[in-house]
């Protein structure tokens, strides 16, 4: 059940990003300086964790949706969702740990120094 809610909500939460994305890339057509105002506020430790936030939505996201094919296509696949849930949050627990000083690392430098 939550495994379906939360596939739902990170569904929701990759479109309006892309949706702010595709704004914010057209901004350069209209007003290359507006652009330039909206970039320099992505380079902010609080986007940082919104693009931690937006890693962490898509990776649950594109692993779920694995477990959702396998449990569709795979003909035992009722029978071992639950355990596959748990692979998909295990898995992504660990990706998550790995991410954290690619996308965090910027942002932890700016505000405690190099």
């Amino acid at each position: 059940m939550w495994s379906w809610v939360a596939h739902r909500v990170t569904g929701v939460l990759i479109f309006f990003f892309l949706f702010v994305h595709v704004l914010d890339t057209a901004l350069v057509r209209v007003s290359p300086q507006a652009y330039d105002d909206v970039v320099a506020t992505y380079k902010t430790p609080i986007v940082a964790l919104l693009e931690y936030g937006l890693v962490a939505a898509i990776l649950f996201h594109a692993l779920n949706g694995l477990r959702v094919i396998a449990v569709d296509f795979w003909i035992k696949g009722a029978r071992y969702q639950k355990q596959m849930l748990w692979t998909v949050v295990a898995v992504w627990i660990v990706l998550m740990l790995g991410a954290i000083y690619p996308v965090l690392g910027h942002a932890a430098r700016e505000l405690f120094g190099s």
